[in-house]
């Protein structure tokens, strides 16, 4: 198995820190499916603070998060919308139909985002029986394949605001709403505040090796402890792993700024690369088109591996490059070096400098 010193695959990639370990090792702990587990509480009441909820739950990912929350929401035959590119339609293993048996309504829109007239076209109530009925609208935030795009927070609220009007839910997918609220200012709470559902995930960009909490309404969070046990997402002395997760949020918050200095630093080493298009950086996420250098992403992807390096292939010639707590400037700059070299190889030509001041 090959390993890879320089791994912006995801920020899903990190190891935990010393600290983190130690913490974990001197969780108290109770069980988690009685309710029991004080450090799991702890994480709990922290989260549903800090999201301005009644309630939460805790759950081993995001895309349970996911599952539980169009569980809750949903029944057989419902309509979610969602934007073309949503990770709830792509990368959960179709659980929206395997599990709720519901239907997704993609909707399109630039980076990810789409606006209140896309919903308006999308909607269907169940006005004639041969239709389906809309039932939840979620938003993903950041916005992955939308090159981590930050919804801005007035339009978030139009849309979700235009989707309660109509009757629908409202689901936030907030794998990485830390990392919004560190770009925009916004606190987590003023996004949160629009849905009725929302989770946060501690394994991408904070670090922690496990976890996802979600929240809401109490009624909603009690039905979600249901959901929860009959996918078999019930543990036991969980506090080794919500420790993780605390110690994630006094200590892996405020430094999501340096993955984004980092991020845009990448950006700008690739931007004069000669068959390299790098798409606009606004949280962690670097995307570049390799397509005019004659390779597929994979294939680029592949000419990284001998240096240690690996990104994500997404799509034929996209590749994402995510800035995490384990990477540091110095393999940013190793990053950009190896691109620079791989590009002005295909060409026939020597590498130029990094343009590093």
């Amino acid at each position: 198995m090959q390993r890879f010193p320089l791994d912006f695959y995801s920020d899903t990639k990190t190891q935990p820190t010393p600290a983190m370990r130690r913490v974990m090792a001197d969780a108290e702990v109770g069980d988690e499916q009685h309710r029991e587990d004080p450090t799991v509480a702890r994480l709990l009441e922290r989260v549903a603070d800090l999201l301005g909820a009644e309630s939460a739950i805790f759950v081993p990912s995001g895309t349970m998060a996911n599952a539980v929350a169009v569980l809750v929401h949903c029944r057989p035959g419902d309509e979610v919308i969602a934007h073309e590119s949503a990770h709830l339609f792509h990368y959960e293993a179709g659980g929206l139909a395997a599990l709720a048996g519901a239907m997704p309504r993609p909707v399109g829109g630039a980076r990810g985002l789409f606006d209140v007239a896309a919903v308006r076209a999308a909607m269907r109530h169940a006005v004639r029986p041969d239709l389906p009925t809309t039932r939840l609208v979620a938003l993903e935030q950041t916005a992955n394949l939308g090159g981590g795009a930050v919804w801005p927070l007035a339009q978030l609220a139009a849309v979700t605001h235009f989707a309660r009007e109509a009757g629908f839910a409202t689901h936030l997918d907030g794998a990485r709403l830390f990392n919004a609220s560190t770009a925009s200012g916004v606190a987590p709470r003023e996004y949160a505040r629009c849905f009725d559902t929302v989770y946060v995930d501690f394994t991408k960009g904070l670090g922690a090796p496990f976890g996802a909490v979600l929240a809401g309404t109490r009624p909603l969070i009690e039905a979600a402890w249901r959901w929860k046990q009959r996918l078999g997402g019930s543990m036991r002395q969980a506090g080794v792993l919500a420790a993780a997760c605390l110690h994630a949020l006094d200590h892996h918050v405020e430094r999501l700024a340096e993955d984004h200095a980092n991020a845009r630093e990448l950006a700008r080493l690739l931007a004069d690369v000669e068959g390299i298009a790098v798409e606009p950086v606004e949280t962690n996420m670097v995307f570049i088109d390799v397509a005019a250098t004659g390779l597929s992403a994979q294939a680029f992807n592949d000419a990284l591996a001998p240096d240690g390096i690996r990104m994500s292939p997404q799509g034929a010639t996209r590749l994402r490059a995510v800035t995490h707590l384990d990477i540091r400037v110095d393999d940013v700059i190793a990053c950009a070096r190896a691109v620079r070299r791989i590009a002005a190889d295909r060409r026939g030509t020597p590498p130029a400098g990094d343009s590093r001041p």
